[in-house]
C-alpha cells in the first residue's frame, strides 16, 4: 500500500492511482476504437462488427468502477465540505461526523457489494450473446470496487485519520 495522503506527497502520484489511471485510459482507448472501426465499417462498408457494442458496454462498466476505486482515496467524490467547514471549529463534532461518515460508506459498500456479488452469480451461469464472456463480469467491477474501498474506509476508521476531501473548496 502507497504512503498516507499528505500535503507532500499527494494521491494523486501514487503506484495505486498511476495504475488504475493506465487502466482507465486502456479501457477507453479500446472503446474509443471498436467505435471508431464499427462506424467506419457500418457507414463505409454496410457491415458492422457485432462484438463492438458489446465490449465496449463491459469495458465501460470497468471503466467506471475503477476510476470510481481511484476517487476514493484522493477524496474526489462528492463531498459537502460546506458542512464539514463550520465544524472545523468544533473538534468533537468533527470527530464524530468523520465516524459517521466513514460508518455511512461502510454501509454503502456493504449494500453495494451484496447486491454486486448476488449479479455476479447469477451472472455466473449464462454468457454474453456475441463474445461469450460470463455475463458475471458485467457486476463483477462493481464487487471489487466495494470491496476496495470499504476496505480503505476500515482502515481509515481503524487509524482514526482525520476526513481528507483532497481539496480545500469551502461549497460545492
Amino acid at each position: 500500500m502507497s504512503a498516507p495522503h499528505t500535503p507532500d506527497t499527494p494521491v494523486r502520484n501514487s503506484g495505486f492511482v498511476r495504475t488504475t489511471n493506465v487502466l482507465m485510459a486502456i479501457c477507453l482507448g479500446v472503446m474509443a476504437l471498436a467505435v471508431f472501426v464499427n462506424v467506419v465499417l457500418r457507414y463505409g462498408f454496410g457491415s458492422g462488427v457485432a462484438a463492438s457494442e458489446e465490449l465496449s458496454r463491459l469495458l465501460f462498466v470497468w471503466m467506471v468502477f475503477i476510476g470510481a476505486t481511484a476517487a476514493y482515496p484522493a477524496g474526489e467524490h462528492m463531498a459537502f465540505t460546506s458542512l464539514l467547514a463550520v465544524l472545523q471549529k468544533r473538534p468533537k463534532a468533527l470527530a464524530f461526523m468523520t465516524l459517521l461518515i466513514r460508518l455511512l460508506v461502510l454501509l454503502a459498500c456493504g449494500l453495494l457489494g451484496r447486491g454486486a456479488w448476488q449479479q455476479v452469480v447469477v451472472g455466473m451461469d449464462s454468457t454474453s450473446v456475441v463474445l461469450g464472456y460470463p455475463n458475471a463480469l458485467l457486476p463483477l467491477p462493481a464487487l471489487l470496487c466495494s470491496l476496495s474501498i470499504g476496505a480503505m474506509a476500515l482502515w481509515e476508521l481503524i487509524q482514526r485519520a482525520p476526513l481528507d476531501l483532497g481539496h480545500t473548496a469551502d461549497v460545492e
